[in-house]
């Protein structure tokens, strides 16, 4: 039995897992670590109870390093058939995308390559002074090919996109987090607990409207009006299932939709907390 590089262990808030990656000696993305995240994504989509899952590092320097270059210098060259569908890897890194469940990423220390590619596949980025992104595939005569051409452009746009994979430059914490790949940049110290805390409140949401949101976003990456028809049968499907009612009255109950409370930002604040603090649940959408 080999050593798990992917550590599970519960978080202090039901509902939360918090895993952490540990490939030495080089932190690589290679068929080790794929069969592991595959074998981890079964464990994790078969429990109903996950409702958020953090991703972080037990190398101090680097989150994910990238590909295993050096196995991929032994694929030996001629023609390939083309592919019927995507490859083991970027088939893995999208049921992070899919998953009904939310994925936060701490990344403190560098990312590159398929590293870089992981955490675009996850939902959200949190980094610290230290993070760096990038893409080298491009100088080493390939491209992304784990999802990131296909992802990136969501996230970066067209244009940004192509300046960071065909220059293979460094992209560093500030410009990360001004491109809107980092979700925020905070001290090294306080990363933990940064993304617990995100894990933590989107956790206490109604599983079934966080699900809802992901499928209707993720239609809209792609097909934009197909996203508005997708948007109202999950509203359906939500009003249906009856997983409004109890957020609805303790919202309510709190002093929403009162001019005194909605008109204060404060109180607003408390207000949505007090609906999240009572934890209301739901059924999950089917097929989330």
């Amino acid at each position: 039995m080999g050593r798990d590089i992917l550590r599970v262990a519960a978080d202090s808030t039901p509902g939360v897992v918090v895993v952490t990656v540990d490939n030495p000696p080089h932190q690589l993305v290679d068929a080790v670590f794929f069969g592991a995240l595959v074998r981890l994504l079964d464990r994790l989509d078969a429990d109903r109870g996950v409702r958020a899952v953090v991703w972080e590092s037990a190398d101090p320097d680097f989150f994910l390093m990238h590909g295993d270059v050096a196995a991929l210098t032994r694929v030996p060259a001629g023609e390939r058939p083309p592919a019927g569908r995507p490859n083991v890897a970027a088939a893995a890194l999208d049921r992070l995308r899919r998953a009904r469940y939310v994925t936060v990423g701490a990344l403190d220390g560098a990312a590159r390559g398929g590293g870089a590619e992981f955490l675009t596949a996850l939902d959200l980025r949190y980094g610290t002074g230290r993070s760096v992104i990038g893409w080298p595939e491009v100088a080493l005569g390939i491209l992304p090919g784990s999802g990131a051409t296909a992802r990136l452009p969501q996230v970066l746009g067209r244009a940004r996109t192509l300046d960071v994979l065909l220059t293979g430059r460094d992209v560093r914490a500030a410009e990360a987090y001004a491109l809107g790949w980092l979700q925020d940049v905070v001290e090294a110290g306080e990363l933990a607990e940064r993304v617990r805390a995100v894990a933590r409140r989107i956790a206490a949401m109604p599983p079934a409207s966080v699900a809802a949101v992901k499928q209707v976003v993720e239609v809209a990456g792609r097909d934009p009006e197909g996203a508005l028809l997708a948007e109202t049968r999950a509203l359906d499907a939500l009003l249906g299932a009856g997983a409004h009612l109890g957020p609805m009255a303790a919202f309510l109950a709190a002093g929403g939709q009162t001019r005194e409370a909605e008109a204060d930002p404060e109180r607003w604040a408390s207000v949505i907390d007090a609906v999240v603090r009572a934890g209301a649940d739901g059924p999950a959408p089917a097929g989330a």
